[in-house]
């Protein structure tokens, strides 16, 4: 690490602890030529797969599109933004642990589904009338009998 005060090549770590729940470690330094101490953070780079459209073409991950997304179907909704930003993390965290260099746009879809169906069920029912196009309200009707279906026996479970 290049010293930023004196730009000598060589430092010592003098602390390292975990910072961020675990994601990140601060070092502190010092510089072996002009003694002066900083502190750099280090964290791991995954990259984030690029996404294939339904039309077969290829463009690379927008956390923002993902991020406005989940916020269009959470409108006026009782959902704070941490929860939204948790469940962005599990959703970038889940296509970091597929490994693979792309997928589908459908599976990002599928992953927003699972985790707003987990928020908000009316949310959920806005996105995916958007996400699988609706054509009449049978559609609506056919999602809400499934998610009904669904809450209902997760409360059996619990039981």
């Amino acid at each position: 690490m290049h010293c930023p005060f004196c730009n000598a090549n060589d430092t010592k770590v003098i602390d390292s602890r975990l910072v961020s729940d675990g994601v990140q470690v601060r070092r502190r330094r010092e510089c072996l030529a002009c003694h002066e101490r900083f502190t750099t953070f280090e964290a791991a780079e995954l990259l984030m797969p690029r996404l294939i459209k339904q039309d077969g073409s290829r463009q690379p991950f927008d956390e923002q599109k993902l991020r406005a997304g989940m916020q269009r179907a959470l409108e006026k909704r009782p959902v704070s933004i941490e929860d939204i930003e948790v469940s962005i993390a599990q959703i970038k965290h889940a296509l970091q642990v597929m490994g693979e260099r792309e997928v589908a746009s459908s599976v990002v879809g599928s992953l927003v589904m699972e985790q707003l169906s987990k928020l908000d069920q009316v949310a959920y029912v806005r996105f995916a009338s958007v996400y699988r196009s609706f054509q009449d309200i049978s559609e609506f009707q056919e999602e809400i009998n499934r998610l009904q279906k669904s809450s209902q026996q997760k409360r059996e479970q619990e039981k």
